[in-house]
């Protein structure tokens, strides 16, 4: 899966008013990292990883968000907001 479709599948909900750092303590980890990614990095980084293949352990990550649908709920819930924009911001969605 390349990061486009990662991006759109984050990008897909809104964000949610909880934590649930207890029930999955290592996707809290991971969605701390990937808001910070993306709130860090600037439009011309954002548009050239766009087209880069999605890393292996990225697609484990990806492979586990599919197999549990609360534990995706939960990270997408986290992440949607700060992602969603920044790609506004970015021209990357209209």
């Amino acid at each position: 899966m390349r990061n486009a479709h990662y991006i759109l599948l984050v990008a897909a909900a809104a964000a949610a008013g909880y934590s649930w750092a207890q029930q999955y303590p290592v996707l809290d980890m991971i969605a701390d990292r990937v808001v910070q990614k993306y709130e860090q990095s600037s439009c011309q980084q954002l548009w050239e990883q766009k087209s880069q293949p999605t890393p292996a352990r990225e697609q484990e990550i990806l492979q586990k968000l599919r197999d549990d649908p609360a534990m995706r709920t939960e990270f997408i819930n986290r992440v949607a907001a700060p992602i969603v924009n920044k790609m506004f911001e970015c021209g990357m969605i209209p």
